[in-house]
């Protein structure tokens, strides 16, 4: 069997606190993605998740368990893994094109500032933001605009990993459905791999291969991982047509609803090694779930048993 590309292991976070025992926010964290996997992670606030995705990537240190990327362990910040936030986080005297610039030199530091530029303007061109929005600094551009110059950043850099918290939660509606497409066209030319956290549940579906559902915190851990198998490309107006839509959407809204909290503190009934309950939808709608030896391997087919375990 093929080694995952990346695999947690046992991941925990613990805060000391001055008075009372400590604060265990997350514990037994288990999970593995493929290369070029889109995995969505959701749960409510306090559960962790953007702990978890700064353990990813390097800028937090997790009290227990590891974090092995392509077969070696994470150990600080590095551009094999890229970061896009929910603030854009962009150098405010810099042009959209010159903070693309500044991330592709610091990644490859030897090219020519020719190969930087048309690299950048490239990434740039992918997200729709040229025809002089290049040129504006980022006060001079819209938030829908900005976003589209920290995703350009984070893949110019073509990271191994591509991690992206929340990214458009800041953002109106309709602007935040645009991006969503302009990221799902960039991420399937480049085969990239990415970790997502989001509150949206239709989002979540719209994008992900995978969707890891936490529960509640304190002593949140991912209790299920749910197949997303509708087919690509997807696009908002369609996907709602098809036949598992609605009965995943209805999954993820009771788990986030009733079950996240049903479950809070409670610990996986396989064992503190055994990754989430992988949880497929079969065409008649309905969830079924796989042991995680069979998650590869299980047709679709009849339910078997409710997804409650």
């Amino acid at each position: 069997m093929t080694r995952p590309f990346l695999e947690v292991q046992g991941l925990g976070k613990t805060y000391p606190s001055p008075q009372g025992p400590p604060l265990t926010v997350f514990r037994d964290v288990n999970l593995h993605i493929q290369k070029g996997e889109f995995v969505c992670i959701i749960g409510h606030s306090g559960c962790g998740k953007s702990t978890i995705l700064n353990v990813l990537a390097g800028l937090d240190t997790a009290t227990t368990g590891a974090v092995i990327m392509d077969g070696q362990e994470v150990a600080g910040p590095s551009l094999d893994r890229g970061v896009v936030f929910q603030n854009y986080s962009l150098l405010p005297w810099l042009s959209a094109l010159k903070n693309v610039t500044f991330a592709v030199k610091a990644r490859w530091p030897r090219w020519s500032r020719d190969k930087v530029a048309e690299h950048s303007y490239k990434y740039l061109e992918m997200v729709g933001l040229t025809g002089g929005a290049e040129h504006r600094k980022p006060h001079q551009l819209s938030g829908g605009m900005r976003q589209r110059v920290s995703i350009a950043r984070a893949f110019a850099i073509q990271p191994k990993l591509l991690l992206l918290d929340e990214p458009f939660g800041a953002l109106d509606a309709l602007t935040r459905g645009v991006i969503q497409e302009e990221l799902l066209r960039v991420w399937s030319g480049t085969n990239q791999t990415v970790f997502m956290i989001t509150h949206d549940v239709d989002e979540a579906i719209l994008l992900a291969d995978r969707i890891l559902l936490m529960t509640n915190g304190p002593e949140a851990r991912v209790a299920e991982a749910v197949s997303i198998d509708i087919p690509r490309p997807r696009q908002r107006t369609s996907i709602i047509h098809d036949p598992n839509y609605y009965a995943i959407r209805n999954h993820l809204v009771e788990f986030l609803a009733t079950r996240s909290k049903e479950l809070a503190g409670t610990a996986n009934p396989d064992g503190d090694d055994a990754t989430p309950q992988v949880v497929q939808f079969p065409t008649q709608g309905f969830p079924r779930p796989v042991t995680p030896a069979a998650a590869t391997k299980a047709p679709i087919g009849a339910p078997t048993s409710s997804a409650k375990g």
